[in-house]
């Protein structure tokens, strides 16, 4: 059996011409989308990805709406039946037949054979088992590991004036979107009254817990908003039915469930105490769509704080792994996730971070995030406007000359797990056929299957 040869600085991910194919891990600091269809592989190669940053011990933050990234944590070197029981869906099995031990039997067998028929073999699996750190975050949920995000509103360590005023513009609309008012216009009372509470005490270099905000809203540490009294500008009135409304959050009994937990502290988020790396999955499917744009605004804040604290580097250093996009980097909106993720395709290439954006649907990302992008994996789609838009992506961003009747050609030959990858540090697109995970594709895992895992291993 012909297995690889490892290197720290390249990332296996499948194979071209039916050989092992090699990317090099310093190439996803110019940002990575992964775009196909729903069956078309697109978890399993985002998932490959994430091992091979494991194996290389680089930390990723890892945002997972749907679930299926949580099974990053299922890696099971002896490849046992009785590792796969707990995963095994009982109505699958059903389906083929066989009981759920019998179907748990096969799945092992079948995980062996793809991962030994895939140049690889179970002692790498183990290597992925002990190189990271794998935690698996529940939000506003006991399940996995609690994240406390609303017992205060840190001050972040930012200096440049432009990178600042978009943090805290971001953070009162992700306030403001937790209470339902989810208004576009940077300019709205709301969100210039939250704004330039956060503005003056950030600047007094402190932190705001969410009981002094209320108290700020109703009573501002300021006079004046621009050159009219507080007063004129939002009357007392108006603005006390704005601190009710939060109250009322912080009053309902599932409000504890966001003070609870780890601090969102990205710096402490990378390593462990004995130098491993972190693969850090926030799983955010149990929450609400205004819920869950407060998180992923929050956290990609953080990560922005975190950066420009941080000395740059041509080396990649983290990865930001998104899967499932939609709604949170539209081209024709503007929700509080979309300036910070902006700002991170931008900038986040001089501090070595690396962001990888998967959807199932090109037109659910933002134009000019798409210029910044420097890999595309191209898996099927579903209908002629989706490779229009992909190929007004590619054709745009390109300097190698390609054009529509080529990608017309290199699109016919994309399969189930064959995606065309174009990248920018690469002379031609190729097609590749992504490698076997490693980690088991079991899906989502249930509250009980996290809850248990954590139990197990509470790093």
């Amino acid at each position: 059996m012909k297995t690889i040869q490892e290197n720290l600085k390249l990332f296996y991910i499948g194979l071209k011409d039916k050989e092992p194919f090699f990317y090099k891990n310093k190439d996803l600091t110019t940002h990575a989308a992964i775009i196909g269809m729903t069956g078309s592989g697109k978890t399993g190669l985002g998932i490959t990805l994430l091992e091979e940053a494991c194996i290389d011990n680089i930390p990723s933050i890892i945002i997972d709406p749907k679930g299926d990234i949580t099974n990053l944590a299922l890696t099971f070197p002896q490849m046992r039946p009785e590792d796969f029981l707990p995963y095994i869906d009982e109505a699958e099995a059903t389906n083929k037949g066989q009981s759920v031990e019998e179907f748990a039997s096969a799945q092992a067998e079948l995980w062996r054979n793809g991962i030994e028929s895939s140049f690889q073999d179970l002692e790498r699996v183990e290597i992925l088992k002990e190189s990271a750190s794998f935690n698996i975050y529940t939000p506003k949920s006991s399940a996995g590991i609690d994240v406390a995000l609303l017992s205060d509103f840190a001050c972040p360590n930012i200096t440049d004036e432009e990178i600042f005023s978009n943090y805290i513009n971001s953070l009162a609309a992700s306030v403001l979107s937790l209470i339902g008012i989810n208004s576009e216009d940077m300019n709205s009372k709301e969100q210039l009254l939250i704004s330039t509470i956060f503005d003056t005490k950030f600047k007094e270099q402190k932190d705001v817990s969410i009981e002094e905000l209320i108290n700020f809203i109703a009573n501002p540490p300021f006079k004046k908003i621009g050159v009219f009294d507080v007063d004129t500008f939002y009357p007392s009135s108006e603005r006390l039915k704005l601190a009710m409304k939060i109250n009322a959050l912080i009053a309902s009994p599932s409000f504890k469930g966001w003070t609870q937990g780890v601090r969102l502290e990205i710096s402490k988020m990378l390593f462990d105490e004995n130098g491993k790396a972190k693969c850090n999955i926030f799983t955010i499917s149990h929450l609400n769509d205004a819920e869950r744009m407060f998180f992923v605004t929050l956290l990609l804040n953080e990560i922005i704080a975190w950066m420009r604290g941080t000395e740059g580097t041509s080396s990649l250093r983290a990865i930001l792994y998104m899967d499932e996009i939609f709604g949170f980097f539209p081209p024709n909106a503007n929700p509080p996730s979309k300036t910070p993720m902006l700002t991170l395709l931008k900038q986040a290439r001089a501090f070595g971070l690396g962001c990888v954006l998967s959807t199932q649907n090109p037109v659910d990302l933002d134009y000019k995030g798409l210029s910044n992008i420097g890999t595309w994996f191209i898996g099927r789609m579903q209908t002629a406007q989706d490779r229009a838009r992909v190929a007004d992506g590619l054709t745009s961003a390109s300097a190698q000359g390609l054009d529509r009747a080529t990608l017309e050609t290199w699109f016919d030959h994309i399969d189930k797990r064959r995606f065309l990858l174009h990248n920018i540090h690469e002379a031609q697109p190729c097609i590749l056929q992504s490698r076997h995970a490693m980690s088991y594709l079991a899906g989502p895992l249930s509250r009980e299957h996290i809850r248990a895992i954590t139990a197990a291993d509470p790093r």
